[in-house]
C-alpha cells in the first residue's frame, strides 16, 4: 500500500500529538499524586496541631485548678498563721496577767500572815475574851465589827485571787492546746501547699515541651494577644462594674505618693518590649513567693479570678475611674465587693498563670488606659 507524503505527515503529526498528550497526562498523573501526598502531610501535621493545642488547653485547664488550688492552699495556709500569731500573743498577755495575779496573792498572804501573827499575839485568837474583857458594849460592838470585816475581806478576797487564779489557768490551757492545733494546721497547709506547687510545675513543664512543638514566636505572640484580648474584657467588666459603685477619690492626687504593693526590684517595665509590637502594659515585680501584697490606695475589690496568662488577678475600683491589677498571685485575700483600705493585705506573691519564677504583675489604669505605675508609685 502506497501512502503520499500528505497523509504520511498527517500520521506523523497525529503520533506526535497522542505522544505529547500521553506524556501530559502522565506528567498530570504525577503532579496530583505529589499534590495528595503534600495534601495528607498537611492534614496529618494539622492535624498534630489541632492534637498538641488541645493537649495544651486541658493543661491550661489543669494549671488553672491547680493554681486555683494552690490559692486556697495559701490563703488557709496564711489565715492559721495569722490565727497562730494571735493565739501566741494571748498566751503571752494571759502569762502575764497571771504573774501578776500571782504577785498579788502573795502580796496578799503576806499581809494576811501579819495580820493573823498580830491577832494571835495580842489574844492568841481568843476573841471572846478580848470582847468580854471591855466594859462599854459600843467598844465591844465596834471590835466585834472590826475583826468580821476584816475575816470576811481577808477571805472574799483569797476566794476571788483563786478563782481567777483557776480560771487563769484554764484559759491558758486552753490557749496552749489551740496553738498546738494550729500548729498542726500549719504544718499541714504548708506541706499541701509545697505537693500542690509541685504539681503545678509539673503541669508547666508539660506544658512548655507541648509548646516546641508549635513555632514558638508564632505560639507565643499568639497566646499574648489571647492573654491581650481576655485582660481587655476583664478592664471592660470591671469599668462597668466601677461605674455602679459611689464615687471615690482616685489617684489623681497621689502622684509619686503610693507605696508599692510589694517590696521587690522591677523585673520588667512599663512600655518595654514583651513580644513583636507587644509591650507591657504594667510593670512585673521580682518578689519571694508568699510576700503579702498591699493594697498602694483605698478602693473597692471589682475582679477577684483566674484569667489566661495572669493567673490569679485581682481588679481594684479607686474611683474617677482609676483601677489597680494585681496579677501572677499565690493567692487572693480578698472577694469581689470587698472594701480595702490603703496598706491592707490583699493578696500573696506568687507565680501562677503559668509563670516560671515569683513575682507580682501591677498595672494602673485611668478610664481603662494603662499608665505607668511610676507615675503614682514613689
Amino acid at each position: 500500500m502506497i501512502i503520499n507524503a500528505k497523509v504520511k505527515a498527517s500520521i506523523v503529526a497525529g503520533f506526535l500529538i497522542l505522544s505529547s498528550t500521553l506524556a501530559h497526562a502522565s506528567d498530570l498523573n504525577k503532579r496530583q499524586s505529589e499534590l495528595q501526598a503534600i495534601q495528607q502531610q498537611i492534614a496529618s501535621e494539622q492535624q498534630d496541631l489541632r492534637s498538641n493545642s488541645q493537649q495544651r488547653d486541658k493543661l491550661l485547664q489543669l494549671l488553672k485548678r491547680d493554681e486555683r488550688a494552690i490559692g486556697d492552699a495559701a490563703k488557709k495556709l496564711n489565715d492559721t498563721e495569722n490565727q497562730l500569731s494571735t493565739s501566741q500573743a494571748n498566751i503571752k498577755k494571759l502569762n502575764g496577767q497571771e504573774a501578776d495575779l500571782t504577785k498579788q496573792q502573795n502580796e496578799q498572804q503576806r499581809v494576811l500572815a501579819k495580820q493573823l501573827k498580830s491577832a494571835y499575839l495580842a489574844g492568841n485568837h481568843d476573841y471572846s475574851k478580848m470582847l468580854l474583857n471591855q466594859q462599854d458594849p459600843a467598844t465591844v460592838e465596834r471590835l466585834l465589827t472590826y475583826y468580821q470585816y476584816l475575816n470576811k475581806a481577808r477571805i472574799a478576797a483569797i476566794d476571788t485571787l483563786k478563782q481567777t487564779h483557776k480560771e487563769l489557768v484554764k484559759v491558758q490551757q486552753q490557749a496552749k492546746q489551740e496553738n498546738e492545733r494550729l500548729s498542726a494546721l500549719a504544718i499541714d497547709q504548708r506541706a499541701q501547699s509545697k505537693q500542690l506547687s509541685a504539681e503545678q510545675q509539673q503541669r508547666q513543664n508539660t506544658l512548655a515541651q507541648l509548646q516546641q512543638l508549635i513555632d514558638k514566636k508564632a505560639s507565643g505572640l499568639e497566646q499574648l494577644q489571647i492573654e491581650e484580648a481576655s485582660l481587655k474584657r476583664v478592664i471592660e467588666q470591671a469599668i462597668k462594674a466601677a461605674a455602679e459603685n459611689p464615687a471615690m477619690e482616685g489617684l489623681a492626687k497621689s502622684n509619686g505618693k503610693l507605696n508599692w504593693p510589694t517590696k521587690g526590684s522591677l523585673r520588667n517595665s512599663f512600655g518595654s518590649a514583651r513580644s513583636g509590637n507587644i509591650r507591657w502594659k504594667g510593670v512585673v515585680i521580682d518578689a519571694v513567693e508568699g510576700q503579702t501584697v498591699s493594697a498602694p490606695a483605698s478602693g473597692k475589690v471589682i475582679y477577684a479570678d483566674w484569667l489566661k496568662g495572669f493567673g490569679l488577678l485581682m481588679v481594684i475600683d479607686h474611683g474617677q475611674g482609676f483601677m489597680s491589677l494585681y496579677g501572677y498571685s499565690q493567692a487572693l485575700l480578698k472577694d469581689v465587693g470587698d472594701s480595702v483600705k490603703a496598706g491592707e493585705e490583699i493578696a500573696l506573691v506568687g507565680r501562677s498563670g503559668g509563670q516560671n519564677q515569683a513575682g507580682l504583675y501591677f498595672e494602673i489604669r485611668h478610664k481603662g488606659e494603662a499608665e505607668n505605675p511610676a507615675k503614682y508609685c514613689r
